[in-house]
């Protein structure tokens, strides 16, 4: 049928073929300005749809980069907020704790200190002798005796009055001396005490001193959030990414434990439930084996969050403190009987695995060795306390469990504004590619029919030459001015 159609004209192929081209080519030519027409406009619609598209996206870009700004900007503003609110707690503790004792602590600072000064003044140092004793000896000592042996006598008597009473004022200051060292070496608990209360004091002030520097700098913080600071979005958006990167690295070493704990009852589990029963593709012990790891990490959540340490569940965190340390004990409870079967599961696990080991040894007509059963309770502990430790590990995945979903938000808007953006880039290239490929194709639809085309041109510009020319003579013949200037030239 084709080769019918080809040689239509002629039964020469190439005779009918350049019929063809000559009929293709006049038509196209014929069609010319509406062909272009039509590739034009088809070019800038495409153009103006996709400029559209992406005038659209870009209004979602920035919708979607605003609900970004306003959830990291809401997170950061909660969790100041509880950081501002627990360091005034901290505060309150310091000063409902210490300071509250500082009037009794003043006033025994005030009872130390009169004691101190009383006993100073009785420790006062006086003169062993007066200067009236030292002026009497010396006189007594000038007296002239004459020879006279009643004088001499009655000197010598007077001088050891005087000298034996300087001897007893000598022994009694002696004695006061010591005394007063008593009291001196007294004073030095005192004021140890003294010291040791005015350090108390001090460690005080400097820790409200410190916490009034840190509640400062949150309210830095805040005050820069409230006025939705760059500074702030950069830094809360680094924040929340750091805290993605580190809560799915916890998160993944605890589903690697969750495996492990699922190795350690899988096996014991079969041999409960049957190993022969199926729930669809998986086996019935399997899923029993995953229900108690899932009931005890729920169980784990239940407890952080009685204990306030997360706050997946409002709920919990507003119940009242005797509902909650209830929860709190029954959670605990439950994830301890969990625990203690985990590890008697752990170890008939070790049984079961002990019992195929010797009958496939019996089988093959080996024995087994005294040395392994001596050493056999060693992985059977190993096994209790793994079955028994990893329960309780896995109830503290709420922790990063909690700060990976706060910050998956602030990821997923980031990554969705990636993706606007580059879809956005894409289309606009495409819209430009568009205008671009009309003129294309209107240049590749005139390098069809370029030899019509040629001859169109080459016509013209003969009729624009013969136009021209007959204008000139005619203005020639009508200036005869022109015609004397061309005679005399």
């Amino acid at each position: 049928m084709n080769t019918e159609i080809l040689n239509l004209w002629s039964e020469t192929t190439a005779i009918s073929v350049a019929i063809w081209m000559t009929l293709i080519i006049t038509v196209l030519y014929l069609g010319r300005p509406h062909a272009h027409q039509l590739i034009k406009s088809s070019g800038r619609a495409l153009h103006n749809a996709f400029r559209i598209w992406s005038t659209s996206i870009g209004q979602l870009e920035r919708r979607v980069v605003q609900r970004n700004t306003d959830v990291i900007l809401a997170n950061g503003q909660e969790a100041i907020e509880k950081n501002i609110e627990r360091e005034f707690a901290r505060v309150n503790a310091v000063v409902a704790r210490d300071l509250s004792k500082y009037p009794s602590l003043h006033r025994k600072i005030s009872d130390t200190i009169e004691k101190v000064e009383k006993d100073y003044h009785e420790s006062t140092d006086s003169a062993p002798l007066p200067p009236a004793w030292i002026d009497v000896i010396k006189t007594i000592s000038a007296l002239p005796t004459n020879g006279d042996a009643t004088i001499v006598k009655v000197l010598n008597g007077i001088k050891q009055t005087v000298q034996e009473s300087h001897d007893q004022t000598l022994k009694s200051f002696q004695k006061s001396s010591m005394t007063r060292h008593k009291i001196l070496s007294g004073m030095q608990p005192e004021w140890r005490k003294l010291t040791t209360s005015l350090e108390d004091v001090k460690d005080t002030i400097e820790g409200l001193e410190a916490r009034t520097r840190t509640i400062d700098n949150q309210m830095e913080a805040y005050q820069q959030i409230r006025a939705r600071e760059d500074k702030a979005i950069h830094t809360l958006t680094s924040s929340s990414l750091t805290q993605f990167f580190i809560s799915g690295l916890v998160l993944a070493i605890a589903i690697m434990g969750g495996l492990i704990n699922f190795q350690l009852i899988a096996m014991p589990m079969s041999e409960m439930v049957g190993g022969a029963s199926y729930i669809g593709s998986m086996k019935t012990s399997d899923i029993a084996a995953l229900v108690i790891i899932l009931i005890e990490i729920a169980m784990g959540l239940f407890l952080l969050e009685s204990l306030r340490i997360t706050s997946l569940f409002p709920i919990i965190g507003s119940m009242d403190d005797r509902m909650r340390r209830k929860m709190m004990m029954i959670t605990f409870t439950i994830l301890t009987i969990l625990a203690s079967i985990e590890a008697s599961l752990a170890y008939m696990r070790d049984l079961l695995a002990l019992d195929r080991e010797t009958l496939q040894q019996s089988l093959v007509g080996a024995s087994t060795g005294l040395v392994e059963a001596q050493f056999r309770w060693i992985p059977s502990i190993g096994q209790m306390v793994m079955g028994f430790i990893l329960p309780f590990a896995l109830a503290f995945i709420a922790i990063p469990l909690e700060s990976f979903i706060h910050s998956i938000r602030t990821v997923f808007g980031l990554i969705v504004v990636f993706t606007l953006r580059t879809l956005n880039l894409v289309i606009k290239m495409i819209a430009g590619f568009m205008l671009h490929i009309s003129k294309i194709l209107v240049s590749l639809y005139d390098l069809a029919i370029m030899i019509p085309l040629s001859i169109e041109r080459l016509i013209k510009s003969t009729t624009h030459m013969n136009s021209s020319g007959k204008a000139v003579k005619l203005s020639k013949e009508s200036d005869p001015s022109s015609a004397i200037n061309q005679s005399v030239a």
